[in-house]
């Protein structure tokens, strides 16, 4: 079974992944790190380098790679829905969790951000609209679920999480400690 997270830089995809996957006792892969892993370096080098066209084909070779493994919860890069190939992937082979963040609420968690090439530009927020524009349909096609991540916590987004997983019967409820007011501890 998987779990893949889809959805705008910033959205908390690699931070509820760890923790949902820890709740699960599972395996946490984040498609960036893996894609950075098999290139020896960061990818904005890569892409800067060789071009989108070339990390897009490696993001797709790496996803539909993960796509494989059992018992994972995967964290895929904002811009992996942009290809049909990884949203068919991702749709055939996980259970597809949305983390729907506004522009706004995006800006709010990112505004000091300087390792984020996408906020590296005049106006972040507009830029944020856009991109959300641009992407959002596709995060919508690629789902199976859709979480609004607003204001919670990480640990109330991961019990959100759990019970739709449970109510769709996508998971056994005896899989998962029980879920329901409780806090996970901070991961170091």
């Amino acid at each position: 079974m998987r779990i893949a997270l889809v959805g705008m830089p910033g959205s908390g995809k690699s931070t509820v992944g760890r923790h949902l996957a820890r709740q699960l006792g599972w395996r946490f892969v984040d498609s960036d790190h893996e894609i950075e892993r098999e290139i020896g370096g960061p990818i904005r080098a890569y892409f800067e380098q060789h071009g989108e066209t070339a990390f897009r084909e490696l993001e797709q070779q790496t996803i539909a790679s993960l796509c494989e493994l059992g018992d994972t919860v995967l964290a895929t890069g904002g811009g992996a829905v942009l290809r049909e190939a990884n949203r068919v992937a991702l749709k055939t082979h996980c259970e597809v969790i949305y983390l729907r963040s506004s522009p706004e609420e995006l800006f709010r968690r990112l505004r000091h951000d300087t390792q984020r090439p996408l906020l590296q530009v005049k106006d972040p927020l507009k830029r944020l609209r856009e991109l959300y524009g641009e992407r959002d349909p596709f995060y919508l096609e690629a789902c199976d679920f859709v979480i609004e991540t607003g204001r919670p916590s990480v640990p109330t987004l991961v019990n959100m999480i759990l019970m739709q997983l449970e109510l769709a019967g996508v998971i056994d409820p005896s899989q998962v400690p029980a879920t329901v007011g409780r806090v996970l501890p901070p991961q170091v």
